[in-house]
């Protein structure tokens, strides 16, 4: 609950209570109005990711009031950050929830700041690795590979292969999310409940060919006790990608090179898009749509 201050001054009440406010708002209650009012419906990794962002800088510059950080104390967390080992593309997240929780807060209780924790200069490429496309050799190994030993791990790897889809976007699928039925099988890639995309945009219908479609097929032939492709990954309120991500890392670790992993595939699909003359706006966007006569080699 917020605490108002006695204010004995002649002034408006609204004056009172905005002043009053910005003096006893510390970056804790922040977190907790943030999260009330928009943490409803989604993933605890949202409301761990506000609640650890926030705790670092708690840490690093104490519980203040959200008016009183200053840029001194931004940049010691940046300081702090870098110490960590955080690489730029997670110092950009950690910043971003920082920013976020301060700014909803203040427009909620009313006020008007500067947000110190905005401009901040980091290296954003720092300790970010490239990853390399997978060679289409090396794609059609793990291919056959995966027919051979033919489980539900290896299902995922097929489908992803050759969809170009993130692997949590696969990984949260529910089997009528696969349309086999459709004149050109496809797999609809769309927002859950338990799996979020990671932008809007990412909404689509992808074709299904070659060994994604095998991949699509054994599941519909497989999986009949549940409503999701994959259950092993679904088991809660949300789909462990990180868990998927694992183990099939650790399986390809034999046939990829040192950077190589289940995001190449990703990769490799924008190489073969080019291959195929498939239109710029979706090889850029790096996420093929419904063409149906790009089909890819």
């Amino acid at each position: 609950m917020l605490r108002l201050a006695q204010n004995t001054n002649a002034v408006p009440a609204a004056m009172v209570m905005t002043a009053a406010a910005a003096e006893t708002v510390k970056l804790s209650e922040a977190v907790g109005i943030y999260l009330r009012l928009k943490g409803q419906g989604r993933p605890v990794t949202f409301h761990r990711a506000a609640e650890r962002s926030c705790g670092y800088v708690i840490d690093v510059c104490g519980d203040k009031d959200i008016t009183a950080y200053t840029k001194a104390d931004a940049k010691a967390f940046r300081d702090d950050l870098i110490k960590r080992g955080l690489a730029g593309s997670s110092m950009t997240r950690v910043f971003g929830t920082v920013r976020s929780v301060i700014n909803f807060a203040a427009a909620e209780i009313g006020i008007d700041i500067t947000n110190p924790f905005g401009r901040v200069y980091y290296d954003r490429n720092a300790g970010v690795e490239d990853r390399e496309p997978l060679p289409l050799d090396v794609i059609r190994t793990l291919q056959s590979e995966c027919r051979k030993l033919d489980d539900d791990l290896r299902w995922l790897v097929a489908l992803v292969s050759d969809t170009g889809m993130r692997l949590a976007e696969a990984a949260g699928l529910l089997r009528e999310d696969l349309k086999l039925d459709d004149p050109i099988p496809n797999v609809v890639v769309r927002e859950h409940p338990w799996r979020r995309l990671k932008t809007a945009g990412s909404n689509r219908k992808v074709p299904l060919v070659g060994a994604a479609l095998w991949a699509a097929q054994r599941v519909h032939d497989s999986v009949k006790d549940s409503e999701f492709a994959f259950p092993r990954y679904n088991k809660d309120d949300q789909t462990n990608a990180n868990s998927a991500s694992a183990a099939l890392n650790k399986w390809m670790k034999p046939y990829v090179s040192e950077k190589g992993t289940m995001h190449s595939f990703r990769h490799s699909m924008r190489d073969r898009l080019r291959a195929v003359e498939c239109p710029a706006d979706i090889v850029d966007l790096n996420r093929p749509g419904f063409t149906g006569e790009f089909l890819v080699q």
